[in-house]
């Protein structure tokens, strides 16, 4: 049986929310849905200062448990909601 390599997504967070998902307490995220993200896949969360135009290192990595996709509920057909736990 071969193996399927599950996808990750690398994505930037800017640094005032980064420390509220980084500690398990932002569970969600809204996001264009320009990925075509699926339940099951990773997401690794840099942190990134957009003050400063930079990454600052920070990272954490992410369970994509549920997406609600557009159009539904007020989002636009190209946008979404995911649901995450950390790794």
């Amino acid at each position: 049986m071969d193996s399927v390599a599950i996808k990750e997504h690398t994505l930037k967070c800017w640094k005032e929310f980064y420390s509220f998902v980084a500690n398990g307490e932002k569970t969600f995220e809204l996001r264009k849905n320009d990925r075509d993200f699926k339940r099951g896949e990773t997401i690794k969360l840099n942190e990134f200062d957009q003050h400063k135009n930079m990454y600052t290192g920070q990272h954490c990595r992410l369970l994509i448990t549920y997406v609600l996709k557009g159009p539904w509920g007020g989002l636009k057909e190209d946008w979404c909601i995911l649901g995450f736990k950390l790794l």
